[in-house]
């Protein structure tokens, strides 16, 4: 009788560590699918929640080299598919940890857009933490594109050679989600 009692507490102490666990994945899974960044002004963005739109996500840091030639590209995308169902932002990776290397602040950063003439959303993601690593980002500047489901369409457009218009193979890409 002992030995079925304790077969019951063990079969009872099994469901109740399995439904934890099952939550635990469930809230796992679902923070997984929303991708949640801020825009300078603390505002949360879920770029994957734009349902019905295509996302352009330019990827970069305001201390990168080629990111002007990067914020040229992305407005150039801005102007074309003003008034499509595109949204468009530029991500950028640089810390908000006052002792990083790559730290810069939020004055920085539209000191940033203001000298580029950025026309789009700047979105913080520090260190690049969420873009990255969600959407194998593995080099900057990139682009992301997402679908209109806010799935990720493709491998993203990495790198930039000043003497080859990304905005050609991006362009072709995000036509065929429209």
């Amino acid at each position: 009788m002992q030995l079925i009692e304790a077969l019951h507490n063990y079969m009872k102490i099994i469901k109740n560590f399995i439904s934890v666990l099952s939550l635990l994945v469930g809230v796992a899974f679902a923070a997984s699918a929303q991708t949640p960044l801020a825009s300078i002004d603390g505002t949360k963005i879920d770029v994957q929640g734009q349902k019905g739109k295509v996302v352009i996500l330019a990827v970069g840091a305001s201390w990168l080299p080629l990111s002007g030639k990067q914020a040229e590209y992305t407005n150039q995308l801005a102007k074309k598919y003003a008034g499509k169902n595109v949204v468009i932002y530029f991500v950028t990776t640089d810390s908000t940890l006052p002792k990083s290397k790559n730290f810069a602040s939020n004055e920085n950063i539209l000191k940033f857009g203001t000298t580029n003439k950025l026309t789009v959303p700047i979105l913080r993601d520090s260190d690049g933490a969420l873009t990255t690593e969600k959407f194998s980002v593995t080099q900057l500047p990139s682009f992301v594109i997402l679908d209109k489901a806010g799935n990720q369409a493709g491998e993203s457009f990495g790198g930039i050679d000043p003497k080859f218009d990304i905005t050609i193979p991006i362009s072709r890409a995000v036509d065929k989600l429209l």
